[in-house]
């Protein structure tokens, strides 16, 4: 759905939010910070050199940050409430460490098109897409870089992504897909080994 007025690609129809809403909690991932998320988007920010990143599952309303990492290090959301301080930079008010913090409207960013889409999404400069510049996050957050794949389980839901942002546009190219389909595929495979007992 494409709102020609605002110039802004609507948030997708997601018809298999309660199915993936029911794994989730099967899983008893998506509700929590987790230590084990957070970990992985530190390293997740470290191999791909951007300042935020994110574990990010969605349900029906809202997407909730399980994995964080943010430049000041506290682990607490700055993606997900919003404000910027000059020059677009995301504010250290907006990264208050509570839980709440890691919560972000299901119209905002860009994730809910790579789980309804199922594919991974590059946008080195989100301003360079008439469809995707027009977000909240663009205005509200100082987004204008993004890159995102879809978590796929083993029973084909895709539960959710993991992505990292910048406030500077990246020219994240071929090498950027590639690292972040990995990374997605990497924490697939820790997920199951925790749905296993492995973990």
């Amino acid at each position: 759905m494409y709102d020609p007025i605002a110039h802004l690609l609507l948030t997708p129809v997601d018809k298999e939010a309660p199915t993936r809403v029911r794994r989730l909690r099967r899983l008893g991932i998506g509700l929590h910070p987790d230590h084990a998320f957070d970990a992985f988007a530190d390293r997740l920010a470290e191999v791909t050199a951007a300042p935020y990143s994110m574990v990010n599952f969605i349900d029906e309303n809202r997407q909730f940050f399980a994995g964080l990492h943010t430049p000041d290090r506290t682990g607490t959301g700055s993606t997900g409430t919003g404000g910027t301080g000059t020059g677009g930079e995301l504010t250290s008010a907006a990264a208050a460490e509570s839980a709440a913090c890691r919560y972000m409207a299901r119209d905002h960013g860009y994730c809910p098109h790579v789980v309804v889409r199922r594919k991974a999404l590059v946008l080195e400069d989100v301003c360079d897409y008439p469809r995707f510049a027009g977000n909240p996050v663009v205005d509200e957050i100082g987004i204008r870089s993004y890159l995102g794949a879809p978590l796929i389980d083993r029973t084909g839901i895709a539960l959710g992504t993991v992505c990292v942002v910048d406030v500077e546009p990246r020219p994240w190219g071929r090498s950027g897909l590639e690292t972040i389909k990995a990374m997605a595929a990497e924490l697939i495979e820790q997920i199951h080994r925790r749905e296993d007992g492995g973990i």
